[in-house]
């Protein structure tokens, strides 16, 4: 678990890098355009890491509650993230 927290930190710190580097961006007057790209590639790292989060969440979480026979729990977790989902 620790190598999979260390994991999601780092593309956290990526992140937050790609956000400060826009806003330097725009306070530098760059290109619209190159600013677009960039705020394109922080939709994909953000998404990726979104990826990451709910796949850990079913591979450790989930089975968890699996075992303990906490269903409507799960199911109410799974509804909840296809909500989230929908609305991007």
């Amino acid at each position: 678990m620790k190598q999979s927290k260390d994991k999601l930190i780092h593309r956290v710190n990526r992140i937050e890098g790609q956000l400060r580097g826009i806003k330097d961006m725009i306070n530098n007057d760059a290109y619209c355009i190159d600013v677009i790209t960039q705020t394109s590639a922080l939709r994909g790292a953000i998404s990726a890491l979104e990826d990451k989060l709910l796949e850990d969440h079913l591979s450790c979480c989930v089975a968890d509650q699996i075992k303990k026979g906490q269903s409507s729990k799960i199911q109410e977790e799974v509804l909840k993230v296809y909500k989230l989902a929908k609305k991007k």
